[in-house]
């Protein structure tokens, strides 16, 4: 009993500082979520040392990523995100090349060896398009080309990121999930691929199918319960084949898109999402922030701070530049680009486990990952309004 009581006074803290911070910031005119990220930040180890990141908190934070990213799916315009494939992979190459190589060279200058350095540059490769959407959604601005390339640019990003990641850790001989361990690369890569081919026809024939028996039921929220059961277990099925549990959440949500009634679900996810798990999401990224390790290595968190910064800005807009882009659409893109956030994280902590980052060294990695997916929506807003 005493367990459930800390439990429930930990998520009350976090909510009620997250709905503080986001009223806070929609005052002063920034997007809600820089509130939200800041209130992690003041009750975590960074400063009041309230609440320490937990297997708990990261699990609602799990839960609301892949929520978002479903709502994401689910307001995306499929028929312009087919057209507009080709800007998105020329985004998501150049935006993961030119960080890479800054990141790289970065490591190299600071005496980290050559596969730190390069683990290092796949850390700041990755994309948190969960941030750059909440700013699009709460702007009105995710169904323009520009959101609509950010959107499948992430999701490009996200699956060249595991395939990349998985190229080094069988290189290095790390491994990035157990239960694929045992599995040769190109069987690992093969298995992924065959389960994005099974959830696109599941997206496209069963899962639609399943929604609409949901009707039969007597429950009084039978379509969105079986709604959740079906992203739960797109989620949970790109998770075990080593993808992120973003791309299956977001492929059902492109599925359901097309669905007569998708409003009603929309409205209900909404509700559903940010009442609890997409703030405690946004929160638990600022609990990660490390004040430590910053003031320790601060050179090395300056010079990674604005190499991420500019080397995804510049990357991810030549990238649209040379899809044909406007230099302001460009722009735009670029900075819907600059967060890394989740995936950011998770490649950190794989190489902190495998001894490919010092723990001195991730604390500033980790600070770096922190402050990116802080400037990110501030940076995003602004190329939105300077645009309108």
């Amino acid at each position: 009993m005493e367990l459930i009581m800390q439990i429930m006074g930990i998520l009350c803290l976090i909510l009620l500082f997250a709905l503080i911070g986001g009223q806070i910031a929609n005052r002063c005119g920034l997007p809600a979520v820089i509130g939200e990220l800041l209130a992690g930040i003041v009750i975590g180890p960074a400063m009041l040392n309230w609440v320490q990141p937990s297997g708990l908190i990261k699990s609602f934070s799990d839960i609301g990523v892949v929520l978002l990213m479903f709502l994401a799916g689910l307001e995306s315009d499929l028929a312009i995100l087919k057209k507009l494939w080709k800007p998105s992979f020329l985004v998501a190459t150049f935006g993961m090349v030119v960080p890479i190589v800054i990141a790289y060279l970065t490591g190299i200058a600071f005496k980290f060896s050559q596969t730190e350095s390069l683990f290092l540059g796949i850390t700041f490769a990755a994309t948190s398009v969960s941030i750059s959407v909440a700013v699009l959604q709460e702007m009105k601005k995710l169904e323009t080309k520009e959101g609509m390339t950010i959107l499948g640019a992430a999701v490009v990003d996200d699956l060249l990121s595991v395939i990349l990641l998985s190229v080094v850790s069988s290189v290095t001989g790390t491994h990035t999930d157990s239960a694929n361990a045992n599995l040769g690369l190109g069987l690992t890569l093969l298995l992924q691929l065959v389960y994005l081919v099974i959830l696109l026809a599941a997206s496209i024939w069963l899962f639609p199918r399943m929604l609409k028996l949901s009707e039969r039921f007597l429950l009084p929220a039978a379509k969105p319960l079986v709604t959740i059961i079906i992203v739960l277990l797109a989620a949970f099925g790109a998770e075990k084949v080593g993808l992120s549990n973003v791309i299956g959440a977001f492929f059902v949500g492109l599925a359901f898109s097309r669905l007569p009634d998708k409003q009603k679900l929309q409205k209900s996810f909404t509700d559903i999402g940010y009442s609890l798990f997409i703030p405690i999401f946004f929160a638990s990224i600022g609990l990660e922030m490390s004040i430590t390790g910053i003031f320790k290595d601060g050179l090395l968190f300056i010079v990674l701070f604005v190499g991420s910064v500019i080397s995804k800005l510049v990357g991810a807009s030549v990238g649209a530049k040379v899809a044909g882009f406007s230099s302001s659409s460009a722009y735009q893109v670029g900075t819907g680009m600059i967060s890394r956030g989740e995936m950011a994280l998770v490649v950190a902590q794989i190489g902190l486990s495998n001894h490919l980052l010092a723990p001195a060294a991730y604390s500033t990695v980790v600070g770096v990952i922190v402050l990116t997916t802080l400037i990110a929506p501030i940076m995003l807003k602004g190329a939105l309004m300077k645009k309108r």
